[in-house]
Protein backbone atom coordinates (compact mmCIF):
# COMPACT_ATOMS: atom_id res chain seq x y z
CA UNK A 1 0.00 0.00 0.00
CA UNK A 2 1.61 3.37 -0.98
CA UNK A 3 1.91 5.89 1.81
CA UNK A 4 -0.49 8.54 2.28
CA UNK A 5 0.88 12.25 1.14
CA UNK A 6 0.94 14.90 1.25
CA UNK A 7 2.84 14.29 4.23
CA UNK A 8 2.72 16.74 7.15
CA UNK A 9 5.02 17.06 11.09
CA UNK A 10 2.81 18.07 13.39
CA UNK A 11 4.93 19.99 16.42
CA UNK A 12 3.27 20.52 20.06
CA UNK A 13 4.98 23.50 21.04
CA UNK A 14 4.32 25.16 24.39
CA UNK A 15 2.24 28.44 23.17
CA UNK A 16 1.11 26.65 19.41
CA UNK A 17 0.77 23.79 17.58
CA UNK A 18 2.91 23.77 14.19
CA UNK A 19 2.11 21.63 11.34
CA UNK A 20 4.88 21.59 8.65
CA UNK A 21 3.92 20.63 5.29
CA UNK A 22 6.62 17.70 3.95
CA UNK A 23 6.46 17.73 0.16
CA UNK A 24 7.59 20.27 -1.96
CA UNK A 25 4.21 20.64 -4.21
CA UNK A 26 0.83 19.79 -3.11
CA UNK A 27 -1.74 19.63 -6.64
CA UNK A 28 -3.00 16.42 -6.73
CA UNK A 29 -6.73 16.56 -5.55
CA UNK A 30 -6.46 13.07 -3.30
CA UNK A 31 -3.63 14.40 -1.70
CA UNK A 32 -5.45 18.00 -0.60
CA UNK A 33 -7.92 16.03 0.61
CA UNK A 34 -5.49 13.77 2.47
CA UNK A 35 -3.90 16.67 3.85
CA UNK A 36 -7.38 18.44 4.75
CA UNK A 37 -8.31 15.26 6.69
CA UNK A 38 -4.37 15.17 8.66
CA UNK A 39 -4.77 18.91 9.45
CA UNK A 40 -8.60 19.09 10.59
CA UNK A 41 -7.69 16.37 12.64
CA UNK A 42 -5.26 18.34 14.47
CA UNK A 43 -7.78 21.29 14.71
CA UNK A 44 -10.58 18.89 16.24
CA UNK A 45 -8.33 17.57 18.72
CA UNK A 46 -8.22 20.61 20.89
CA UNK A 47 -10.35 23.93 22.08
CA UNK A 48 -8.60 26.94 21.63
CA UNK A 49 -5.85 26.41 19.28
CA UNK A 50 -3.44 28.19 17.99
CA UNK A 51 -2.19 26.83 14.92
CA UNK A 52 0.45 27.27 13.16
CA UNK A 53 0.77 26.53 9.24
CA UNK A 54 4.77 26.47 7.98
CA UNK A 55 5.27 26.12 4.58
CA UNK A 56 9.02 25.61 4.33
CA UNK A 57 9.48 23.36 2.44
CA UNK A 58 6.41 24.16 -0.40
CA UNK A 59 7.05 25.57 -3.60
CA UNK A 60 4.09 24.91 -5.41
CA UNK A 61 0.59 24.53 -4.96
CA UNK A 62 -2.60 24.08 -6.46
CA UNK A 63 -5.69 26.74 -5.90
CA UNK A 64 -7.54 24.29 -4.29
CA UNK A 65 -4.93 24.27 -1.50
CA UNK A 66 -6.20 28.14 -0.91
CA UNK A 67 -9.79 26.78 -0.48
CA UNK A 68 -8.59 24.02 1.92
CA UNK A 69 -6.50 27.04 3.89
CA UNK A 70 -10.13 28.79 4.15
CA UNK A 71 -12.03 26.28 5.77
CA UNK A 72 -8.73 25.34 8.08
CA UNK A 73 -9.00 28.84 9.08
CA UNK A 74 -13.04 29.15 9.46
CA UNK A 75 -12.92 25.95 11.49
CA UNK A 76 -9.86 27.34 13.60
CA UNK A 77 -11.68 30.34 14.51
CA UNK A 78 -15.03 28.80 15.41
CA UNK A 79 -13.34 26.76 17.89
CA UNK A 80 -12.01 30.16 19.33
CA UNK A 81 -8.32 29.71 18.24
CA UNK A 82 -6.08 31.13 16.17
CA UNK A 83 -4.01 30.60 12.83
CA UNK A 84 -0.81 32.08 11.19
CA UNK A 85 0.73 31.05 8.02
CA UNK A 86 5.00 31.18 7.63
CA UNK A 87 7.08 30.27 5.29
CA UNK A 88 5.53 31.07 2.14
CA UNK A 89 7.83 30.86 -0.78
CA UNK A 90 7.95 34.73 -2.35
CA UNK A 91 5.94 33.11 -5.67
CA UNK A 92 3.09 31.88 -3.81
CA UNK A 93 2.72 34.69 -1.33
CA UNK A 94 2.37 36.56 -4.71
CA UNK A 95 -0.67 34.55 -5.19
CA UNK A 96 -2.19 35.29 -1.60
CA UNK A 97 -1.80 38.99 -2.61
CA UNK A 98 -3.53 38.39 -6.31
CA UNK A 99 -6.16 36.40 -4.41
CA UNK A 100 -6.22 39.23 -1.65
CA UNK A 101 -5.94 36.13 0.76
CA UNK A 102 -3.19 38.36 2.12
CA UNK A 103 -5.89 40.47 3.94
CA UNK A 104 -7.66 37.19 5.41
CA UNK A 105 -4.55 35.22 7.28
CA UNK A 106 -2.18 36.58 9.09
CA UNK A 107 1.29 36.00 7.19
CA UNK A 108 4.84 35.73 9.35
CA UNK A 109 8.03 35.27 8.49
CA UNK A 110 9.15 32.45 9.81
CA UNK A 111 7.78 29.92 12.80
CA UNK A 112 9.44 32.44 15.62
CA UNK A 113 7.58 35.26 14.24
CA UNK A 114 4.67 33.19 14.13
CA UNK A 115 4.73 32.43 17.80
CA UNK A 116 5.44 35.69 18.68
CA UNK A 117 2.53 36.65 16.76
CA UNK A 118 0.11 34.27 18.47
CA UNK A 119 1.60 35.49 22.23
CA UNK A 120 1.22 39.08 21.32
CA UNK A 121 -2.78 38.62 20.82
CA UNK A 122 -3.32 36.99 23.74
Amino acid sequence: MASIRPRIGVEYAEKATIVTFTDEKILEEKDIQALGESIMSVVEQAERLNLILDFCNVSFLSSAVLGLLIRVSKKVYERDGQLRLCNIDPKIHEIFKITRLNKIFDICRDVEDATESLAAAH
